[in-house]
């Protein structure tokens, strides 16, 4: 029998969770393989990365991928209330962050507005990887910020015999969340010859979140509340899957379907109805002869549709279908040379379709060729790599659009990287990269008023290709049980696309909102991470980690939009025969450095404290635990929100989450 993680122990929880049939890693492990990075399976990885599985995913794991992955170094939040939250990398949100499920595309909407939710349920996902900086060079150009990979078991990739699984119940939070999920594998034959199957159920039912006492703004002035308006959350879905398994690899498919309908919390009387369903086929066949070592492949067809429903009423409805497929063949080493070539195809059919419609309906396709190689000479293990696309955006254009419009793009990404070990224990790495990424079709043909901006967006369909240059430098010391890992970085856009205020209003209804137009502007974003853990007992680690990144536009010298404060992290971490525990605090310095039309952030602390321990039966294996947020309900504001939700929406209050899982 196989272990398996413990349930998040998140603010709002209540959940049944099958989720990963994989061994728990131990929560300092964070330099594990990064197969998102490097597809070749190799450990050394220039570029900055995190890896969350087993122990550590459940124990950070929250109600969205964004507060899942915000305590992460560099890592941040859109957090427009406690249903919407994309993560933020490095100061990049939006189309900048790849977000990818089994690492082919996620189809969603929350790209385009930060109201619309990802598409994907934490409960059920078995690793989450982090790259943090460019990785266009595997993934494409809109990954110039990073990439972050869901993992999970829906096509069996390796071969599990008899049947295993877990069921967990959490209840609690901020949110009083009662939510659950079930993952069953199973198998029939041999890895060389045999039958995998999968099976995941999740659940989830979540009320207001709960905040310490807060003015909210109104129509009227402003009201004393103790919760976020309109933040409610209901969630279901599923899937099956399979694979067959022969002596030189598999092939599997499955089907996955997935719903959701929550508050957007910007309006006190409007709800996302939102669904999604994915069928994914994905294989691989190795072979330690010949000139070709691996061939892999995945393909996924996705439709995504959500409805803005203003009380009983349908407002704008948002419909997404597209299909992304992604091929590498590994070829033999070449000397001291491995490497792989790879080809990617994505379609993305858009429309949107209501009074609040803002951008016209879309046709994107695109196709990137890419090449990885990996050598150690000279005593350094070094990567280089190349990616290029062809990407058209189309536009059918309508009343408020103009004609239809047609723009063709060829992006051009490269990257070098490099470790060399110092010794034993101490490395420094380097990577060097140029990206191109086409611009986006809101960004492109956007024109109406955003709602969840509270702003009248105007694209530009003559914009071009957002051009980068960056450089990330680290340092890593790896102990026994203790490391310390560094890195600095800048990245300079010569002509980021930016959504500037221009100065204008347009009328909405009688009222006067701002014009907001996406513009290409020389930029500058520079930061720093770092992170560390010591062993100081072998029953008692000392943790720590602070980050800062700080963007301007280099013409104005105006602060880019939506960044993180420095934050910092100190902590303990115990385990004393089957009790575990962590004590951590949290905290986020005063944002000043704020863009035209925003507004300052104060800076705050807050308290966490985690309990569990293991309870064993005959043939049986189950966790208790427990999880106290917010000691000191204090008040937060996110910086990284956009204006018009942060102050609806503060970060959740004191709370407690408990709950057990059983596993077999």
């Amino acid at each position: 029998m196989r272990s398996f993680a413990l349930a998040p122990l998140a603010a709002a929880c209540l959940s049944v969770s099958f989720v990963s049939i994989a061994h728990a890693e131990p929560a300092e492990s964070l330099d594990k393989v990064v197969v998102t990075g490097n597809p070749l399976k190799s450990q050394v990885l220039a570029q900055p990365s995190d890896s969350l599985s087993g122990d550590q995913l459940v124990l950070t794991r929250a109600a969205n991928l964004g507060d899942t992955l915000q305590g992460l170094p560099g890592v941040a939040a859109t957090n427009f209330g406690p249903n919407a939250s994309r993560p933020s990398i490095r100061g990049l949100d939006g189309d900048r962050v790849r977000i990818l499920n089994n690492s082919g595309a996620s189809v969603d909407a929350s790209n385009l507005s930060f109201d619309h939710g990802v598409a994907i349920d934490p409960l059920v996902i078995d690793k989450v990887e982090v790259l943090r900086g460019a990785a266009a060079l595997l993934y494409g150009g809109n990954a110039v910020g990073g990439v972050v990979n869901t993992l999970d078991n829906r096509i069996p990739r390796s071969f599990t015999p008899g049947l295993s699984g877990a069921a967990e119940v959490r209840l609690g939070g901020a949110s009083n969340d009662k939510s659950g999920a079930v993952v069953l594998d199973g198998g029939r034959g041999s890895a060389q010859s045999g039958f995998g199957w999968h099976v995941d159920l999740a659940g989830r039912d979540a009320g207001d979140q709960r905040t310490p006492r807060f003015s909210s703004p109104t129509d009227d002035g402003a009201e004393s509340r103790t919760s976020v308006r309109n933040s409610a959350a209901r969630s279901h879905g599923g899937a099956v899957g399979g694979s067959v398994f022969f002596q030189s690899g598999y092939a599997g498919v499955s089907v996955d379907d997935f719903h959701t309908n929550y508050g957007t919390t910007a309006e006190a009387d409007v709800t996302i109805r939102m669904q999604r369903q994915r069928l994914a086929t994905a294989g691989e066949w190795a072979t330690a002869d010949g000139p070709v070592r691996r061939v892999s492949w995945q393909l996924s067809r996705n439709r995504y549709e959500h409805v803005e429903m203003e009380g009983a009423d349908v407002g704008t409805t948002f419909k997404s279908t597209g299909t992304d497929g992604r091929l590498e063949v590994e070829h033999a080493a070449l000397g001291p040379v491995k490497g792989l070539v790879g080809l990617q195809t994505e379609s993305l059919d858009f429309s949107a379709l209501g009074e609040e419609a803002f951008v016209p309906s879309t046709r994107t396709r695109s196709t990137g060729v890419f090449v990885l190689e990996q050598a150690r000479l000279a005593g350094v293990d070094w990567s280089a790599g190349a990616r290029t696309e062809r990407v058209t955006v189309d536009s059918d254009g309508g009343d408020r659009f103009g004609a239809a419009v047609s723009r063709r793009f060829r992006p051009l990404s490269l990257a070098l990287g490099g470790v060399l070990p110092l010794d034993s224990a101490w490395s420094l790495s380097a990577n060097l990269n140029r990206t191109q990424r086409a611009p986006a079709y809101y960004e492109l043909f956007a024109n109406g008023l955003h709602v969840a901006s509270a702003a009248f967006e105007r694209g530009d369909a003559g914009l071009g290709l957002e051009k980068s240059r960056g450089l990330d430098v680290g340092l890593k010391w790896e102990g026994d049980g203790s490391h310390v890992h560094a890195n600095v970085y800048e990245t300079r856009f010569s002509n980021y696309i930016a959504l500037q205020a221009t100065g204008e209003t347009a009328d909405n209804d009688g009222e006067a909102v701002p014009v907001y137009a996406f513009q290409a502007v020389p930029a500058r974003l520079r930061g720093v991470e770092l992170e560390g853990r010591w062993q100081a007992h072998p029953a008692v680690a000392v943790l720590a980690q602070l980050d800062a990144v700080r963007g301007d536009n280099r013409t104005t010298g105006e602060p880019l939009p939506r960044l993180a404060p420095l934050r910092a992290m100190l902590g303990l971490e115990g385990k004393w025969g089957d009790w575990s525990g962590r004590l951590e605090w949290r905290g986020a310095a005063r944002q000043t450095r704020v863009a035209q039309f925003d507004t300052a952030t104060a800076g705050y602390g807050t308290v966490r404290l985690s309990l569990a321990r293991q309870l064993r039966w005959d043939g049986v294996d189950a966790l208790w635990y427990l999880k106290l947020d917010n000691l000191g309900n204090k008040l937060a504001y996110n910086a990284t929100a956009v204006p018009t939700i942060r102050e609806l929406a503060p970060q959740p209050g004191r709370s407690a989450s408990t709950g057990l899982q059983v596993r077999f």
